[in-house]
């Protein structure tokens, strides 16, 4: 919900308010209503997704426009196709496409081709979740570096220090950055130097 969702503003490179949305939305609004101000952006915690926030009227009018949630798109969608699924369950119904001989397997394993299928998703989300940690840390920090840094000097090395893995070049191409924006960067790729390896970036991402 909205009064859950942490997030930070930023005036320009500054940053102005850190934590739930409507305790930043209001801050925020007050330094818009000083009359001189830069850009504001709010960024979600998480994802680093920009929210927007309709900062006209009253401070109560501001409040009552917050979304109800944010949720990245994926659980959106999810969500959605939860509504047709069993609602008990939380089963969704997906179409999936494979080859016969996979269907064939499948369906000689005990319980059917939509057991065995939850068995290997569940089991290769168990395997993957440290990579998929660090790939969503390094995305998300990728995302808002690229939203108030990308024209900073040492962007495109420090994107290719951050899919590499590599703490000590990113430190290094961000510490001449706005130092609001710095630490807010830093925090935020912090969960993505945690393994040793580098995980594959993101498509029309810098490597």
């Amino acid at each position: 919900m909205s009064g859950q969702t942490r997030c930070t503003a930023f005036e320009g490179s500054r940053c102005i308010a850190s934590g739930e949305l409507r305790e930043v939305a209001l801050k925020a609004k007050e330094v818009m209503d000083r009359g001189e101000y830069a850009p504001v952006s709010v960024f979600d915690d998480v994802t680093s997704e920009p929210i927007e926030v309709d900062f006209r009227g009253t401070p109560e009018d501001v409040l009552s426009r917050l979304p109800k949630s944010v949720a990245a798109p994926a659980e959106v969608e999810l969500e959605v196709a939860r509504r047709a699924g069993r609602p008990k369950l939380g089963v969704v119904a997906r179409e999936v496409t494979l080859l016969p001989r996979h269907w064939d397997w499948l369906n000689s394993q005990p319980g059917g081709a939509s057991v065995a299928l939850r068995k290997l998703v569940e089991h290769a989300r168990r395997a993957n979740e440290g990579i998929d940690r660090i790939r969503r840390a390094r995305e998300a920090a990728y995302r808002f570096m690229s939203a108030m840094a990308g024209n900073e000097p040492g962007f495109e090395e420090a994107a290719r220090a951050l899919f590499a893995g590599n703490r000590g070049r990113f430190d290094e191409h961000v510490a001449l950055w706005p130092a609001d924006v710095r630490d807010h960067a830093k925090r935020l790729a912090a969960g993505g130097f945690e393994g040793v390896g580098a995980v594959p970036a993101v498509p029309g991402q810098a490597t």
